[in-house]
């Protein structure tokens, strides 16, 4: 399982997070909502300090992670995050 940013996304968290260099991205398994896998769960984002990361991808000095206690909501698919151009806002896809 991987995460895997696109140059948009990366961006997108620069402007709009103004994430920088050490800072930590948590995406986690929220209640509430839908994903492909569960219903009643979706994807969230926060910006947090990392426990226990099971999974992680380092951008620009910026570490993207999954802890592994979420692990089990990507049912082993890699996280793809893009920005939907119509919208200005991420979007999610899982890829086997």
């Amino acid at each position: 399982m991987k995460i895997i940013l696109t140059d948009q996304a990366m961006q997108w968290f620069k402007e709009e997070m103004e994430v920088e260099q050490g800072d930590f991205i948590r995406f986690y398994a929220r209640y509430g909502g839908t994903s492909p896998f569960h219903e009643g769960f979706s994807l969230g984002m926060n910006r947090e300090t990392a426990h226990e990361i099971g999974v992680s991808s380092a951008v620009d000095g910026v570490t993207f992670y999954i802890e592994r206690a979420d692990e089990w909501f990507f049912d082993q698919h890699d996280l793809v995050v893009e920005v939907n151009e119509q919208v200005q806002e991420l979007s999610y896809r899982y890829v086997k």
